[in-house]
């Protein structure tokens, strides 16, 4: 047992560097090979930008999500001057206020697909245990009775979300937490919780393991059955990995998973093999080409969830960080945080407009493209269409109105009779190789002062 728990702290020690560090070891011994997975995980490439929504009780304190009843200490999740048993006791209490009463998911759906946005994750259940959609598992959930909203027409919040933003042509995904710190078959009452993990021996109550695990495979069943198309299961909490001591038995899940939805993508982050379909690198845009499909799931604000008075990344950041994903072949995963009230901030629905105006000029630079050599010279980034155009996309600084009189493309070789012009314009541009090998493309001046768009511009080459 002592051997057991030192194994479990060094893995908590490890937290999400553990992750990241998987992240960069390249691809597992263990594939997917169906080729209706492999299938879908293309489509999936394709669609490149999605939206994330951590959303839970936690809300109404504006804290950090779930992390603050662990008993890690880490500046990011402590407790403000309280005894912690106390604590925890108020914030499980938090089910009976919480009544987000303007809730509006049409109105998010529509404010994502204007910004270009083409699949939606949601936390369906985060590590604290409380279940946004009804679940019969559980009496820790938002429509129970003991939660005042369990009486609104759209109390199963997860269900509301997922047909709203169906509706907009959206592909669904649930975000699960695979450790579940209100069960009491995770963390067992009867003893201390030192850390992120099960707070027992498994090989001395191995049938208190099962009843955890038939409770995770009940509630990822329910939410393949009962909640329409499903077309991604993001399960979070890697420490509940086998190589840890804590098999869940994916491969059992997996199956009952795909036999309600037939090409789930699963997404079991951190743990690599088979049933990490995709990987997920976690506020952090890799340095070069990754040789696996990848996506950044990065929060808008600082935070994941909902903080009053959070500061937002500027525009011009988020799509030059969009570009820079997608040029490496990654998608972009960008979180939002709703209030308790069931709110995004104004300044969300501010970034989202200007998002989706840069989109729908530059779209068919990111959409459906992939990446193509040098992937990013200085501040030109480079995709490529399925039709084998290029892009090179120029990342203007914050503030930068007036467009270059001209712009330096290294790295890439225009074929001789390429035509160049500029997404947004009608105008065919001027272009000359430099005699350092350069390609230099002229910006007419009525063209320079009046550009399609802001914060970055892309020229389209066409052989």
């Amino acid at each position: 047992m002592k051997r057991l728990y030192l194994l479990l702290l060094f893995q908590a020690l490890l937290g999400t560097g553990r992750g990241w560090a998987q992240e960069a070891a390249g691809k597992p011994a263990e594939m997917e090979t169906d080729p209706v997975i492999l299938a879908k995980i293309g489509q999936w490439q394709d669609l490149k930008f999605g939206l994330l929504m951590h959303w839970g009780t936690y809300s109404q304190w504006g804290i950090v999500e779930s992390w603050s009843l662990c008993s890690e200490d880490e500046d990011w999740c402590r407790r403000k001057s309280k005894n912690y048993v106390d604590y925890c006791r108020e914030y499980t209490a938090l089910k009976s206020t919480f009544n987000p009463v303007k809730f509006d998911p049409e109105k998010w759906a529509a404010a994502a697909r204007y910004a270009g946005m083409k699949y939606v994750i949601f936390t369906t259940k985060h590590h604290d245990g409380f279940c946004m959609f009804d679940t019969k598992q559980t009496d820790y959930r938002i429509t129970d009775p003991g939660c005042p909203f369990h009486t609104n027409p759209k109390a199963n919040v997860a269900l509301e979300i997922f047909n709203a933003f169906r509706e907009k042509g959206f592909w669904t995904g649930a975000y699960f937490s695979k450790p579940d710190w209100h069960c009491n078959d995770y963390w067992a009452e009867e003893w201390a919780t030192p850390n992120r993990n099960v707070n027992y021996s498994i090989a001395k109550y191995p049938q208190r393991w099962q009843k955890y695990c038939d409770f995770t495979y009940n509630q990822i069943k329910e939410l393949m059955n009962a909640y329409g198309k499903v077309d991604i299961l993001w399960l979070d909490g890697g420490w509940v990995d086998p190589k840890n001591g804590q098999d869940i038995n994916m491969p059992e899940i997996a199956a009952m998973a795909r036999g309600y939805q037939r090409d789930l993508l699963i997404v079991d982050r951190t743990v690599t093999g088979k049933y990490e379909n995709y990987r997920t690198p976690e506020q952090q845009i890799p340095d070069k080409l990754l040789d696996y499909p990848w996506e950044t799931c990065m929060t808008m604000a600082t935070s994941w969830s909902y903080v009053p008075g959070d500061i937002y990344k500027p525009t011009n950041k988020i799509i030059h960080m969009l570009v820079d994903i997608v040029c490496k072949g990654g998608n972009y995963l960008l979180n939002i945080g709703p209030s308790p009230e069931g709110e995004w901030a104004d300044t969300a629905y501010a970034r989202l407009r200007e998002i989706g105006n840069w989109m729908s000029v530059n779209g068919v630079a990111i959409y459906g493209s992939r990446p193509v050599e040098p992937y990013k010279s200085g501040k030109v980034c480079f995709t490529q269409g399925k039709d084998g155009t290029v892009y090179a996309i120029y990342l203007a600084e914050p503030g930068e109105t007036l467009m270059p009189a001209a712009i330096t493309v290294n790295g890439v070789k225009f074929p001789k009779g390429s035509s160049v012009g500029l997404l947004g314009s009608k105008t065919f541009l001027k272009w000359r190789e430099a005699p350092n090998g350069s390609m230099l493309i002229t910006i007419p001046a009525g063209l320079r002062k009046k550009p399609p768009c802001s914060h970055a511009w892309c020229f389209m080459i066409k052989k």
